[in-house]
């Protein structure tokens, strides 16, 4: 009995030290960003300027630039990860699905200056050349296009994030792909449906909600996905308004102004977007929760 308080005790100071930690860095957020908010208010959320010559700052470009990237690197990475996640599991022979899953682990083991090394000088060449050009001379009219084929800009920044996330999203869906009990699979296929009936009528329905929260995962992770995006993505701090246009995230401004900052209220606009971010993220995780409340849980959900 006493080694088993001792364990209870030691586990809730655990709980309590990652509840205290989250709120330093909440107050500290809060504190080092005040006088932005006394001097801006809200509008410091809808402008577009930052001009620290003329003490103007506004986080839109950056809010734009972020949230913009990260769903169209989650509308490319959950269809190719679920699917990938579902072969593994479901289709592959050992064979292949052993050298598939060491592959999507060391993909998701390379640190993020090393993709964003070859996003700079692989992808977005290979990107400006082959795809965006031809696009842009074809079809630059559309008002969702732009009209630069540089490489460096948001299409890239979005492919990039894709790859970097997809891992995640391949390794935890698969894990609660192969939870689920086997006798409602094989039973459906006893009465004559095939695999992919199997899979689609009772593999995903049961596994919705361990998807879902590997996505939100990913999601978070694209948020809040720094040096990779910083290195492709051309650093514009304009809202952009075309595939291939420049454009700049929360992330990437902070971390490329942060070392050259003035102090005072140049730097305490970056802790601001600092704060923008953690509301967004800890926003997008909170949202997700209350979306799949009261579906029930499934197997691999999270309590």
């Amino acid at each position: 009995m006493g080694g088993d308080r001792i364990f209870t005790w030691l586990t809730a100071a655990m709980g309590l030290v990652v509840i205290a930690v989250l709120g330093a860095i909440a107050i500290e957020l809060l504190v080092g960003s005040g006088p932005v908010w006394s001097r801006f208010g809200f509008g410091f959320l809808t402008s577009t300027q930052w001009d620290p010559v003329k003490g103007l700052y506004g986080a839109l470009p950056y809010v734009a630039g972020t949230v913009t990237s990260s769903v169209l690197a989650m509308a490319i990475a959950v269809p190719v990860g679920i699917a990938t996640a579902v072969f593994i599991a479901e289709f592959a022979p050992r064979r292949i699905a052993a050298p598939i899953t060491i592959a999507v682990e060391l993909v998701a083991a390379i640190p993020s200056v090393i993709i964003g090394l070859w996003g700079l000088l692989v992808l977005s060449q290979l990107l400006s050349q082959n795809v965006e050009a031809p696009i842009v001379n074809n079809f630059g009219w559309l008002p969702f296009v732009g009209s630069s084929a540089t490489g460096s800009d948001l299409f890239t920044a979005s492919l990039l994030l894709a790859l970097m996330i997809t891992p995640t999203i391949v390794a935890l869906s698969r894990e609660v792909v192969s939870s689920i009990p086997r006798m409602q699979h094989d039973g459906l296929l006893g009465l004559g449906g095939t695999r992919w009936e199997a899979v689609r009528m009772v593999v995903l329905p049961a596994a919705r909600t361990g998807i879902f929260g590997a996505c939100i995962l990913a999601l978070g992770r694209a948020l809040g996905e720094t040096i990779a995006v910083t290195m492709v993505i051309g650093n514009t701090g304009k809202v952009p308004t075309g595939l291939f246009d420049p454009a700049q995230t929360i992330a990437s401004q902070i971390a490329s102004n942060w070392s050259e900052a003035s102090i005072g209220l140049e730097t305490d606009s970056l802790v601001a977007l600092g704060l923008v971010l953690a509301v967004l993220t800890v926003s997008t995780v909170v949202a997700a929760r209350l979306i799949m409340h009261g579906r029930g849980p499934a197997v691999g959900a999270p309590a």
